[in-house]
């Protein structure tokens, strides 16, 4: 059974491949903010505090356009409603921990950390140190994230811009999702969202993006719901 420095360290080996992914995705998101014409050291803060790429560039995005502040800040929650969902599918490993550490785990929670304690762990209480694992890979996710989006912010100006890097990021969240998806109803959700972003492109101020994740999330719920709802049935 492993001790606490055990499952650290084991987290830290774990989240070590998708640092390869955060590379260029921080250096673009880092160079986006100075391109949209943000102070680098307030885009440094940005990154440090919001802590969540996607929403980052969205908000970025809508920046650029001269978004109102509502828009944007409308599309920062809804990219990371996904974060509700992931704290209620991890709340069973940490329930029994103090409060406070709970918040400082709820900040660097990540896609990249639930697919690993969702994974890893199993939700009948008998693994221990799970909290040493999150926080063993949250350590080096953290640190890689906010030290190449500095880099992006600082130097990213110095990137050729033949080396279109932008394309990393739909790849990230394809490595993500699709090992996720292990139910009919995860597929359905998913193509659902995915169709729904294809015909609401043309929107403006990417509107788009809030309704495919709008759309997601309640074909979601309501499969789920349904599901549990012929379980108890069956039973």
């Amino acid at each position: 059974m492993q001790n606490r420095r055990q499952a650290y360290l084991q987290g830290a080996k774990d989240a070590l491949p998708s640092l390869i992914g955060l590379t260029p995705f921080g250096l673009i998101v880092g160079t986006a903010s100075t391109a949209a014409g943000m102070d680098p050291w307030l885009a440094l803060a940005m990154s440090i505090i919001v802590y969540a790429g996607a929403s980052q560039l969205a908000a970025i995005g809508l920046m650029v356009q001269s978004a109102p502040i509502l828009i944007v800040l409308a599309t920062v929650l809804v990219v990371n409603l996904r974060f509700v969902m992931y704290s209620a599918a991890l709340a069973p490993f940490f329930r029994e921990l103090p409060i406070g550490r709970r918040w400082i785990m709820s900040y660097a929670l990540t896609d990249h950390l639930f697919a690993l304690v969702n994974t890893r762990f199993s939700r009948d209480g008998t693994h221990r140190h799970v909290d040493a694992y999150f926080i063993g890979g949250a350590v080096p996710t953290w640190l890689m994230w906010n030290v190449m989006v500095a880099i992006g912010i600082f130097a990213g100006t110095l990137v050729p811009k033949e080396w279109s890097l932008d394309f990393a990021i739909p790849l990230v969240f394809l490595a993500l999702v699709f090992p996720a998806l292990q139910t009919r109803a995860h597929w359905v959700t998913a193509a659902t969202a995915a169709t729904a972003a294809y015909f609401t492109t043309p929107l403006p101020m990417k509107l788009g993006l809030i309704a495919a994740a709008l759309t997601g999330v309640v074909v979601g719920s309501w499969l789920d719901y349904r599901d549990e709802a012929r379980a108890r049935g069956k039973a």
